[in-house]
C-alpha cells in the first residue's frame, strides 16, 4: 500500500530536514560545480561522465512528455539551472521553473533565451510541493529527488498527484549491490565531487508502492548509465 497523502498533512521532518541541506549545499559548495556541469565548461571525467548521463536523461524524460505543450502548464520541480525547462518551452509549455537553491535559478534566469515562442517560464526558488504553485498538466522531476528515502520519495510523489492531471516524469538512483555498496562508505564521487548521499532505490519497492496510487499507473521506464552517473526514470499517468 503506497504512503498516503492529504492536502493538509504537514511534510515529514526527515523530508523538510533534508531539503534545507540540499539547500544549503547546492547553494555554497556545490555552485560553482553545478554551474560548470551544466555549461560547456571543461570538466573532470569523473563529471564529464555525469553530464552526458544527464544529458541522455533529459532527452529521455523530454521524450515522455508531449511534443506540442502548447496550452500546457507543467512544473519542472528542481529546475536547476534550467536547461529542461527551457526546451519545455520551446515546445510551446507555460514553465514554473522550481529550486531549492537560489543561486542556481538565478543561473537559469540568466541562461534562458529572451525568446521562447509560445512557451515561457516563471523561475522561482523554494519548494517544489508547495501547493500554492497550483495545479499542472504535466510534472518533472529530474534528479531532484534522489536524496530522499523510499518513504519520502513516495509522500513527496503522491502530494505531486494532487496538483497533476496528466502525468508526472521523474527519476530515482537504482538499487544495485555495487550502488549500495557504494552508497553505505560514501564513495558515489571522490570526496571533492561529493554531493549529499543519494538514496539507491529498489526498483520492485517502488513500483508495489506505486500501484497504491488510486487513478495512476507507471508507463514507461529506462535507465541511463554513464559512467558514474545511474539514474532510472518513470513515467506515472492519471489513468
Amino acid at each position: 500500500m503506497a504512503t498516503q497523502y492529504s492536502s493538509d498533512q504537514a511534510a515529514p521532518r526527515r523530508y523538510n530536514d533534508q531539503r534545507e541541506k540540499l539547500t544549503e549545499y547546492f547553494d555554497s559548495t556545490a555552485r560553482k560545480a553545478w554551474i560548470d556541469l551544466t555549461s560547456d565548461a571543461k570538466v573532470s571525467g569523473i563529471r564529464a561522465t555525469v553530464r552526458a548521463g544527464r544529458d541522455a536523461m533529459r532527452e529521455q524524460l523530454l521524450g515522455w512528455l508531449p511534443e506540442d505543450l502548447r496550452r500546457n502548464n507543467l512544473l519542472d520541480a528542481g529546475c536547476g539551472t534550467g536547461s529542461l525547462s527551457v526546451e519545455a518551452a520551446r515546445r510551446g509549455a507555460v514553465v514554473t521553473a522550481i529550486d531549492v537553491a537560489q543561486g542556481l535559478v538565478d543561473i537559469a534566469r540568466e541562461r534562458a533565451p529572451s525568446f521562447l515562442g509560445h512557451g515561457r517560464i516563471d523561475w522561482r526558488t523554494g519548494d517544489m510541493l508547495d501547493p500554492a504553485l497550483g495545479t499542472f498538466d504535466h510534472v518533472v522531476a529530474m534528479d531532484s529527488l534522489i536524496h530522499y528515502t523510499l518513504p519520502d520519495m513516495v509522500w513527496a510523489l503522491a502530494a505531486l498527484t494532487q496538483r497533476c492531471t496528466g502525468s508526472i516524469v521523474f527519476t530515482f538512483a537504482p538499487y544495485t549491490p555495487l550502488l549500495g555498496a557504494m552508497n553505505n562508505v560514501g564513495k558515489f564521487f571522490p570526496r571533492s565531487d561529493r554531493s549529499p548521499a543519494i538514496v539507491p532505490i529498489a526498483e520492485d519497492a517502488l513500483r508495489a508502492e506505486l500501484a497504491g496510487f488510486d487513478g495512476w499507473e507507471v508507463r514507461r521506464s529506462g535507465r541511463i548509465s554513464s559512467g558514474f552517473y545511474k539514474s532510472h526514470g518513470m513515467e506515472l499517468v492519471k489513468r
